[in-house]
């Protein structure tokens, strides 16, 4: 077996720890970057420049913050909940994490939630062999209404009103994390309005 066909094009980021089960030692990891398959974003992820596939700066984020979530108005886009185009990836972090660097582009906005804030409702999004962690959507809508005066009221009143709209929200689900996420009455307001 070559090296060329230890890189699979259906694979946009690739941590260390796949490429040595690859079989690829440092030394091949290091021609395979000189010779421009890979390029190094970090110390533990390369990219595939051969990648075929659908780009996402979600797998950035994760490649960056593996530990984080993506959040609020990226989650929102990613749902189809809003127009709003945002210029960087939302994700959050536990309060007490740290995260050694970032990259220049995509950039990413860290949000630092408390354990139980960010521990609910964490979904793992599988493309390929390409993966980043999200929100579910219920999750989204009330981090969105618990952090509206940062996201902006009319964007919060354009997401609730989507997602009022979908055939797949669950309502119930929604009120629980809101309760769970202490906004259960701001929420019931919003949607005494727009019901």
């Amino acid at each position: 077996m070559t090296i060329d066909y230890a890189i699979s094009n259906d694979q946009m980021l690739i941590s260390i720890e796949e490429l040595k089960e690859k079989g690829l030692t440092l030394y091949k990891i290091n021609q395979l970057v000189n010779q421009g398959v890979l390029r190094k974003l970090n110390k533990k992820f390369y990219e595939n420049t051969g990648y075929q596939g659908e780009e996402s700066d979600f797998y950035y984020a994760y490649a960056y913050v593996p530990t984080g979530v993506v959040c609020l108005m990226s989650a929102a886009v990613y749902y189809n909940l809003t127009t709003y185009r945002p210029d960087a990836v939302d994700v959050a972090i536990r309060r007490k994490a740290k995260v050694s660097s970032l990259p220049k582009w995509p950039e990413v906005n860290l949000y630092y939630y408390t354990d139980k804030r960010f521990e609910l409702g964490i979904e793992t999004v599988f493309n390929e062999k390409n993966r980043f962690r999200i929100y579910d959507i219920e999750k989204t809508v009330v981090d969105i209404v618990f952090y509206r005066e940062k996201v902006g009221i009319e964007e919060t009143k354009e997401i609730l009103i989507n997602y009022l709209r979908r055939r797949d929200r669950n309502l119930n689900r929604l009120l629980r994390y809101a309760e769970l996420m202490k906004c259960k009455d701001v929420m019931k307001n919003y949607l005494e309005v727009l019901v």
